[in-house]
């Protein structure tokens, strides 16, 4: 690719124009925080949502899980598409369509409105996020990748707090016939700007001259192929994985049993595929790089178990201690603080000891979560004050913001740009496969326990996700036995 750059600045040849990377990573970064709060923040206006239109328990139940289920299933055929025509115009397509879904969520007067609406959201956002690591992957080399990277982290851990607090916030500003249409109201004006600025601030020229290269190739080369036999096997594939651990029905869990042919399906036909001479999906050559491979076997694993480790936290101070939701939310506030930190200033060492980093990363996540399953029985038994639950939850917090960071940027670090979209929805899908399963199995863990009291459900719902953090860790030893501390600068690191 005919891109070199220079401090700050993105140089293509043969343009006369300037790019400015800080700018076009800013402009990344604010959406994939809508992304992440999107996700997050309507567990807080549901009760508000509940009295304003009427809700029944299955459409709540959409409200929280349509979005993460449309935003799971696109994630790769969005890399692909981005790969193929070019990132920035498929990450505006996506911009506009979540601007668009958030405006029609705040001015729903049915759940069936609201749901569609959700439905659009997700779809929005799993249209432009893998664009995002695929243009991080394009327009930032070396340490200025790490740092992308880690930036990255910082801006998905500070968004899974940040949403609720702002959602509460906004509800409690304008009241809550208003407030909940505000929460999602807000983020359409901030989507079109950046939308807007996007036009201005990407590097649209490689996009446009590889456009008229198909335009004046052999007919050959002007054909598109997006595979999309196998974008509609690998989405049907997520579908029947996710969908029966959301709902958590006995019906939809007969999906899982499709999940399985439908995926060794499309393996075979990307193999046959790309044996005909075409393009596949997803060249599955991209798993024979052994540092995307572990780092998303790593992450994937860690999904299961972390991601959960708060909503259990909740459930136990809220339902079973009497905990009001404004302390409960702000005891986890030191959480994210620490995450989004430490994925800051850790994420700009993975080139030099990355994999080091994720291992004592999840060395501290797993004493942190036994920490706080003590804490509990003592907050229970004992009568300690709830409080001493934030110091073994800013523990987990330090060593989920070693992961994030470290592990993003080993996952891609010898990944090709042009692979570079696709690479981040295979590595975002299954984690948002593993958040969908793992949230299933340590809930149901916890109910079924409660009989039992309270800390001893907390108990062994966090004795599953301790399971989960100590494979992941014997993965990421694994992972630094077999190819060291990290990864050297690439040759044209900038």
């Amino acid at each position: 690719m005919s891109l070199t750059a220079e401090n700050n600045l993105i140089h293509v040849e043969g343009q006369p124009r300037v790019f400015n990377r800080i700018k076009v990573l800013a402009v990344l970064m604010v959406p994939l925080a809508m992304a992440v709060m999107a996700i997050s923040s309507i567990s807080v206006a549901l009760p508000t949502i509940e009295h304003s239109i009427g809700a029944s328990d299955a459409s709540v139940q959409w409200m929280l899980s349509g979005y993460a289920l449309a935003f799971g299933m696109v994630l790769v055929a969005a890399g692909r598409i981005g790969d193929a025509l070019g990132r920035g115009s498929v990450w505006i397509t996506g911009m506009a369509i979540f601007s668009l879904g958030s405006l029609a969520c705040g001015l729903a007067t049915s759940p069936m409105m609201l749901n569609l609406a959700r439905l659009v959201q997700g779809l929005g956002a799993g249209v432009y996020n893998p664009q995002t690591t695929g243009m991080i992957q394009q327009y930032f080399k070396g340490q200025a990748r790490a740092k992308a990277f880690s930036i990255f982290g910082l801006v998905i851990s500070a968004s899974v707090t940040a949403g609720p607090l702002l959602t509460g916030l906004i509800i409690r500003a304008a009241g809550p016939d208003i407030g909940w249409r505000a929460s999602f109201i807000w983020t359409f004006p901030l989507g079109i700007l950046g939308a807007a600025l996007a036009t201005r601030w990407f590097p649209f020229e490689t996009e446009r001259r590889r456009a008229r290269a198909r335009r004046e190739g052999t007919a050959r080369a002007r054909r598109l192929d997006l595979d999309p036999l196998a974008i509609a096997l690998l989405m049907a594939a997520v579908l029947c994985i996710m969908l029966p651990f959301i709902l958590k029905t006995g019906v939809s869990f007969g999906l899982l049993a499709a999940a399985v042919p439908l995926l060794l399906l499309w393996v075979r036909w990307e193999r046959s595929y790309k044996a005909r001479g075409r393009q596949p999906m997803v060249d599955l050559a991209l798993f024979r790089h052994r540092s995307f491979t572990h780092a998303t076997a790593i992450s994937g694993t860690q999904f299961l178990g972390s991601t959960s480790v708060l909503i259990l936290a909740a459930l136990f101070l809220q339902n079973g201690m009497g905990v009001s939701a404004l302390a409960t939310g702000l005891l986890g506030l030191p959480y994210a603080v620490v995450t989004a930190v430490t994925s800051l200033l850790t994420g700009r060492m993975a080139l030099a000891k990355g994999r080091t980093i994720v291992i004592a990363g999840l060395s501290c996540m797993t004493v942190g979560v036994v920490g706080a399953a003590v804490t509990a029985r003592l907050i229970e038994t004992a009568h300690v004050r709830f409080w001493w639950l934030v110091l073994p939850l800013t523990l987990i917090g330090f060593g989920s913001g070693c992961m994030t960071g470290c592990n993003q940027t080993l996952s891609m670090s010898e990944i090709p740009s042009t692979e570079g979209g696709v690479a981040g929805g295979v590595k975002s899908t299954t984690e948002r496969m593993a958040t969908a399963v793992g949230n299933a199995v340590t809930t149901a863990i916890f109910y079924s326990m409660l009989s039992t009291g309270w800390a001893a459900a907390l108990t062994g719902s966090y004795a599953a996700i301790t399971v989960f953090i100590v494979v992941s860790t014997a993965l990421a030893v694994f992972d630094r036995v077999t190819l060291g501390k990290g990864v050297p600068p690439a040759p044209d690191a900038a």
